[in-house]
This record gives C-alpha cells, structure tokens and sequence, in this order.
C-alpha cells in the first residue's frame, strides 16, 4: 500500500480543479440541456427539432426539406389551387407569391455579399492591436535590458577575436577573410 502525502499547495490545487470543472460541467449542462431558452428580449423560444424536416436558404442545396412557409392563409390556399391549372393563367405576381411560399430567397438575394467581412477585419485589427501593446508593455516592463554582447562594438571584438583564432580556416568564416591585406574578399 501506498501512502501519499499532499502538501497545501496540492490540497488547493485539486480543489480548484474540481471545483472548477463542477462550474465548466454546469454551465456546457445549463447552455446546452435546456429545453426552453431566453432570448435577449426576455421571450422564450422553444428548442429547434432537429429530428423534423427544416427549412434552409443554401446554394448548394437548391431544394430544403420543407417549404418556407407551411401553415396557409385562405388567400395563398386559394392561390395553391389555382396554381394546379395552367400556369399561363397565371399573372407574374401571382407566379412571384407562389414562389415566396415556397422558398424565402431567391439565389441573387442569396448571393448578394454580406458586410460581415468588416467586422472579421476589425476585429483581427483589434487583436493585433491589443497584442502588440501587451508585446510593447512585456518589452518595456518584464524584460531586462539588451545584454552587452549586443551591442556593435562588442560584436566587431568578437569578429576580429574569432578571425585572430582562424576560426573554421577551410569553408566558414575565416575563409572569407584576407590575412594580407586586412580586408573581406
């Protein structure tokens, strides 16, 4: 048998786990189980089935399970009727309604662009934006200083300690230098 002995920092360590994972169950549990909603204008609102035929606006997917509209007035009932005769009987706006009882929008309106793009631009500006300004806070504030061994004149030090040396003579760095007339080939 095993003992395990746990010192505080532990101890706390687990229990915020658990309590935190008690909190993340509650909530996945509280937004996704529930079987009424509240919307942001105090009303509830059923949750969709999904195991029923829906309705969808799709390029790819020209024909929805469903038509757009499937409880009938007495207006669009009678229009129903009349669509069974012949379609020459039929005016342009009456050819138009029946259409719209069956799907909501049509596929120029499907394709007409949405300005959602300037909201994904903006706020991609927005993250950078804050991103670059903690950056510049870590520069500022949590990093040390550039060490020494940055600096220009330490680095031509290094260079000539390291042509001194004849360091790598045959393919690297002192092959490039000329020892007779002090200067880079």
């Amino acid at each position: 048998m095993v003992v395990r002995v746990l010192n505080l920092n532990q101890m706390l360590h687990l229990t915020a786990g658990r309590v935190g994972g008690l909190f993340s169950r509650r909530a996945v549990v509280g937004l996704t189980n529930s079987g009424a909603r509240m919307s942001s204008h105090h009303e509830v609102s059923d949750q969709v089935d999904m195991s029923q035929p829906m309705y969808w606006d799709r390029l790819d997917t020209p024909l929805p399970d469903r038509a757009w509209i499937d409880v009938l007035d007495s207006k669009d009932k009678s229009l129903k009727q009349k669509e069974k005769g012949p379609w020459t009987a039929l005016s342009k706006e009456e050819k138009i309604a029946l259409y719209r009882l069956k799907f909501n929008h049509t596929y120029p309106e499907m394709k007409k662009p949405s300005h959602e793009w300037k909201t994904v631009i903006g706020g991609m500006f927005i993250f950078f934006g804050i991103t670059g300004l903690v950056v510049f806070w870590q520069g500022h504030y949590v990093y040390p200083p550039q060490p020494h061994t940055f600096g220009e004149e330490w680095q031509a030090k290094q260079i000539q300690r390291m042509l001194d040396m004849r360091v790598n003579p045959i393919e690297g760095f002192s092959a490039k230098w000329d020892y007779k007339n002090k200067q880079w080939k």
